[in-house]
């Protein structure tokens, strides 16, 4: 099966631009999920971690 695989990949075209294509938008993705980890304010992060926390933005359901 892969050796079917392996033999019909290798016959497309350009077929190498795929996989070099596919790790330069994860490694893009990761450094600006970086930058912005590292330029997020402090407030901000501090409020969105409180909100599973935060009592009066809760709906209590009763059944």
């Amino acid at each position: 099966m892969l050796k079917f695989v392996k033999g019909y990949m290798e016959s497309i075209d350009g077929i190498a631009t795929y996989p070099m294509l596919s790790l330069l938008i994860f490694f893009i993705f990761f450094v600006v999920l970086f930058a912005w980890v590292f330029t997020a304010s402090k407030e901000y992060i501090k409020e969105v971690s409180e909100l599973p926390l935060d009592q009066k933005n809760q709906q209590n359901i009763e059944l």
